[in-house]
């Protein structure tokens, strides 16, 4: 966290909770910014915005006036574990013919006829 964020924090947060991936959410404590309390997130570690959990995202956008339950939030058995966003990073997705993966792919399959203007 920036010097900054950590004294704008300190002077005007109240610290609402915490969730899962260590991530602290607060409010401001006084004035309200287009008829709106102030809302955001310190991250903990890698400032990742898909590490807002659900029930938090809809605190933040002010969909909800307050966090959602614990119970609300728990896990339902078909959803899968956070994944984060991987994109500009080794791990992202590359296909075949990219440059860091050789930047060779296989030749067309004749399907395809480019256009040319008359």
């Amino acid at each position: 966290m920036s010097i900054g964020t950590f004294i704008y924090t300190l002077l005007n947060g109240d610290l609402v909770g915490t969730d899962e991936f260590g991530n602290r959410y607060y409010r401001g404590k006084g004035r309200k910014l287009n008829g709106r309390e102030r809302r955001w997130v310190v991250y903990k570690g890698d400032v990742e915005a898909s590490k807002v959990p659900p029930e938090w995202h809809a605190w933040l956008h002010h969909t909800v006036e307050s966090p959602l339950t614990e119970e609300a939030a728990a896990a339902r058995a078909w959803q899968k574990d956070h994944l984060p966003n991987v994109t500009g990073t080794a791990h992202a997705y590359r296909p075949a013919g990219h440059d860091y993966m050789g930047g060779e792919r296989k030749r067309a399959t004749g399907d395809y006829e480019a256009w040319t203007p008359e």
